[in-house]
């Protein structure tokens, strides 16, 4: 038996908390029937879940990919709103990314069908860490790296910490374990920093290391 949101994840139809946004909503059938309590279980031998009047089915070869996201690009699996990371990659299987880059934002980005594992390298309680690669229009301030490795509010929002490497020719290497969105631009703008350059290039211990921009290849899971 497995809970309901958790098969959604594993079968690529959404993340774990997008899954119980459409149990609520009541967009997910269990033999036939609408299913809204979340924590339902199901057997993913015998029952049948339906989403969009289509049969749910998992996965059962799971797809890891490391790619060098150009810069124009979205980290979304549509593209209403620009062109997807997912036009990159020529695979029949569905993925989609495990985290997100801006649209600006260049580096490293994974793309997976393993709902489970794109949970763990996302969610903040499993700390992993992020590294990045960032170009300002001036040289950071000692204060400043002080107030950006401290932590910052800016509005009702806590930011957390971020490691400063490196700071020298109006660059650094930034290190984040628990980011929010475009986190990294708002701390440096709200310090009058203009970011010229945002790239990643390590996710845990996976770095991006020569991968052209558009370039992808296979990964396991414990390369990251």
């Amino acid at each position: 038996m497995i809970r309901l949101q958790k098969f959604l994840a594993a079968a690529n139809v959404a993340s774990r908390r997008q899954a119980e946004k459409l149990i609520s909503a009541g967009k997910i059938k269990i033999n036939g029937q609408i299913i809204t309590k979340l924590g339902t279980k199901i057997d993913e031998n015998n029952d049948q879940v339906e989403y969009q009047n289509k049969i749910v089915k998992l996965e059962t070869d799971k797809i890891y990919l490391a790619l060098n996201k150009p810069a124009g690009y979205i980290s979304t699996t549509a593209n209403q709103q620009g062109k997807s990371v997912l036009d990159l990659v020529k695979i029949k299987t569905r993925l989609y990314p495990a985290g997100r880059l801006d649209q600006e934002s260049t580096g490293l980005i994974i793309l997976t069908n393993d709902g489970e594992f794109a949970q763990k390298i996302t969610h903040p309680r499993f700390g992993g860490e992020k590294e990045y690669f960032v170009v300002l229009d001036q040289d950071l301030r000692i204060a400043d790296i002080k107030k950006l490795e401290k932590g910052m509010k800016i509005g009702d929002q806590r930011l957390q910490p971020i490691k400063v490497i490196s700071p020298k020719n109006k660059s650094a290497r930034l290190i984040l374990k628990e980011g929010i969105n475009r986190q990294i631009r708002r701390m440096l703008g709200h310090l009058g920093y203009t970011v010229v350059k945002l790239k990643r290039i390590r996710i845990g211990k996976l770095e991006l290391k020569d991968l052209k921009p558009g370039q992808w290849r296979k990964i396991s899971k414990e390369d990251v």
